[in-house]
C-alpha cells in the first residue's frame, strides 16, 4: 500500500473509531497533530513507534495490521481477523501474489498466437478486458481456497 492509500485507509480508521478530527486522535494517542495530518495526507511514512501509539486508539485494528499495511511486516502467518473482517478476506500479501501471478500469466500469453480468437489477434481493449477477467478469477480462487483450507482456529 503506498503512502496515499495508507493515508486514506488511516483517515477512515480514525473516523470509524469516533474521532471527528485529527487533533482529537493526536491528543488521545500522544502523537503530534502534524504527524497525524501528514499520515492522512499521504506525505509521511509512519514510524513503527507512532503506529504502536496510534493503534490502541483505533477500533477493529491492531498494531500488526497497521505495521503490515505500512510494509513493516509481511503477512506470512494467518492472523485472527479483527471484527468486521472475514478470515478469507484477501491480505496485502495475497494482493501482491495475485499481481505477480497475473503479470506472469499475461507475459506468457504475450505472443499473438496465444491471445487470438479464430486465428485473429485480440485488440488492445479485448486484452484489457481479458486481464480484468483473469484478475477477478485469481481473486475468487484465492478467496475460495482460503475458505476451504484455513484451519478452524483462524476462522471467525
Amino acid at each position: 500500500m503506498n503512502l496515499k492509500e495508507f493515508g486514506i485507509y488511516f483517515a477512515k480508521l480514525r473516523e470509524q473509531s469516533g474521532y471527528r478530527s485529527q487533533r482529537e486522535l493526536a491528543l488521545k494517542s500522544g502523537v503530534s497533530h502534524s504527524t497525524v495530518n501528514r499520515i492522512e495526507s499521504g506525505t509521511h511514512k509512519v514510524t513503527p513507534e507512532n503506529l504502536k501509539a496510534l493503534a490502541p486508539h483505533l477500533k477493529d485494528v491492531d498494531t500488526d495490521d497497521l505495521m503490515r499495511a505500512m510494509g513493516y511486516l509481511e503477512n506470512e502467518e494467518p492472523i485472527k481477523p479483527s471484527s468486521g473482517s472475514k478470515y478469507y478476506n484477501l491480505t496485502n500479501k495475497d494482493e501482491k501474489d495475485i499481481g505477480k501471478d497475473l503479470e506472469r500469466m499475461l507475459a506468457d500469453l504475450e505472443s499473438n498466437e496465444a491471445l487470438a480468437f479464430n486465428g485473429e489477434p485480440m485488440d488492445e481493449e479485448t486484452k484489457r478486458l481479458f486481464a480484468i477477467s483473469l484478475e477477478n478469477s485469481l481473486r475468487l480462487a484465492r478467496e475460495l481456497s482460503k475458505k476451504k483450507f484455513t484451519p478452524n482456529k483462524y476462522r471467525d
